[in-house]
């Protein structure tokens, strides 16, 4: 992915190498896991529901779609990052859960920012192209595909090392890793395409 998930995996297997697993006091890595999908297990629930909700509207209107987004912000991502920002992640995971989490933190304030700008859009093809031009919609798509690229690079470096077996007989395990990137990072929710989110006119799937 990036300069700084090579460094942290390369300090994960160090670490591994040596047979540290953190000095005391650490949380262990299953507790970590264990707490941040107690987290990311009630975000997904409430996501389920809204987006339920959003299933049944074909074509939203920008009251509709501001409201969508006020709610993702009250019940989902605000609720999400309030409780793991009371987690403390094991030394080794650190880093990648500042920037992982720093990145959702980052986002809570891009998505907000949209949802006022979709609240001054009015409901026309001239609105909507204007929202989908905006600074605003751009730099919430900029964040989608940052996201995504963040979730699936760690999935990909993870794989490369429990290849290599430096997680035989530790405490580091691939399958709990893979919790993290899984049921934490809710890769499944980022969109395929973050640069066509909310694009007007709508461009064809392909």
């Amino acid at each position: 992915m990036n300069a700084m998930t090579d460094k942290l995996l390369l300090s994960v297997c160090t670490l591994l190498l040596l047979g540290s697993c953190g000095g005391d006091g650490d949380i262990s890595l299953a507790d970590y896991v264990d707490q941040v999908n107690t987290a990311a297990n009630a975000a997904d629930r409430s996501a389920g529901e809204l987006m339920g909700e959003a299933l049944g509207i074909v074509d939203p209107t920008p009251s509709q779609l501001q409201g969508g987004l006020e709610r993702g912000l009250a019940e989902i991502r605000v609720p999400l990052q309030d409780a793991i920002d009371e987690i403390t992640p094991p030394d080794q995971l650190t880093a990648f859960h500042t920037r992982m989490w720093g990145w959702h933190a980052d986002f809570i304030a891009i998505e907000q920012a949209l949802a006022d700008r979709v609240g001054t859009t009015e409901d026309t093809a001239q609105g909507w192209e204007g929202l989908s031009g905006s600074p605003e919609m751009a730099s919430y798509r900029a964040a989608l595909a940052e996201g995504k690229q963040i979730c699936n690079g760690f999935q990909d470096e993870l794989d490369a090392i429990a290849e290599l077996g430096v997680f035989a007989d530790t405490p580091w395990m691939p399958s709990e890793l893979n919790g993290v990137a899984e049921a934490a990072l809710g890769c499944q929710w980022f969109p395929d395409r973050p640069d066509d989110v909310y694009r007007y006119p709508p461009v064809p799937a392909p």
